[in-house]
């Protein structure tokens, strides 16, 4: 697998985590993925990687820290504006956007500038 579709996989389950975040996947949110990764040229990745983890067990957590490992592991992308642009627009399409996915959006932000900043500073 490449570190390109490494990042891919990465977002259809950051997608997955953010949906889940307030417990369940609405059926807007559902809607609201589909329509933007239409628009995508790996757009069939992301989603086929969304609905692997919406099928699955396993927790929440667990998938949150597979993406911020895969994310690190790839290092910075020009995509990563994409993602961040999907997570709002699918957080905000049911009922606005809930405490629990702002934290979604702004946890991961947060954690990979950090776990970004850790690399760097081993290099110097």
């Amino acid at each position: 697998m490449t570190k390109k579709d490494q990042l891919y996989d990465a977002f259809g389950e950051l997608a997955y985590v953010l949906a889940m975040a307030d417990g369940t996947i609405q059926p807007e949110e559902l809607a609201q993925v589909k329509q933007i990764l239409e628009q995508h040229p790996r757009g069939t990745d992301i989603q086929w990687s969304f609905d692997y983890e919406a099928r699955s067990s396993r927790p929440v957590e667990e998938v949150y820290q597979k993406v911020i490992d895969a994310c690190q592991e790839v290092g910075p992308d020009p995509e990563y504006p994409f993602l961040i642009e999907l997570l709002e627009k699918v957080a905000a399409v049911h009922a606005g956007k809930s405490t629990e996915e702002n934290q979604v959006i702004s946890g991961f932000t947060a954690d990979l500038i950090e776990r970004f900043r850790k690399d760097l500073e081993a290099i110097e």
